[in-house]
């Protein structure tokens, strides 16, 4: 009797397993949601796809508040490192403008998606900064390049657009993984 209970308690995923799966998931489906909203003219729909996604994941949180302001802090960061490089004519985006000069908001949001992983699916780079800039300068670049396959974004002079979102990426990883020790709202509080 025993050995059947043994068996059926390792045949469900443990609850930190079932999490990791859950976050990783919400998070692809997010950014699909997103890009192919932007590059089907429908980019308020990846926001609103990404928002209950962002808000389901706050409503798990331990600490809610300490882990939006991670959140707030990425979208911030997000809005300022794309529009920059909107500005400096690397990036154009498909659909979504809503201020001249600003990123649209389908791929600002993307970065609260991001956020949302550090401290849960991503949480393993934490301490391994080194890894998390090779994870970052290789990452991101792939993502923005999946997303001109799909039509969302346009790399407006490819090579160097790679470059700079290798350099950017791989500093933007870590500071972020940094952050999200600060403020990880997964944990119990103090």
């Amino acid at each position: 009797m025993n050995a059947v209970a043994a068996t059926d308690q390792t045949s469900v995923p443990a609850p930190g397993t079932v999490r990791l799966v859950a976050n990783f998931v919400s998070f692809q489906a997010g950014w699909f949601a997103c890009v192919l909203g932007a590059a089907n003219n429908f980019p308020w729909l990846g926001c609103a796809v990404a928002a209950v996604l962002v808000g389901a994941h706050i409503a798990v949180c331990r600490r809610p508040l300490t882990e939006l302001k991670l959140i707030a802090i990425a979208l911030l960061i997000g809005l300022l490192w794309e529009s920059l490089l909107l500005n400096l004519g690397w990036l154009d985006f498909h659909s979504g403008k809503v201020v001249a000069g600003l990123a649209p908001p389908w791929i600002v949001i993307m970065w609260a998606l991001f956020a949302m992983t550090l401290n849960v699916s991503l949480a393993w780079m934490r301490g391994r900064l080194l890894i998390a800039a090779l994870f970052g300068a290789l990452g991101g670049p792939l993502a923005y390049w999946g997303g001109a396959q799909l039509g969302a974004v346009i790399l407006v002079e490819t090579v160097p657009a790679l470059v700079a979102l290798s350099i950017g990426w791989g500093v933007l990883t870590p500071l972020l993984v940094r952050l999200a020790q600060r403020f990880d709202g997964m944990r119990s509080g103090d």
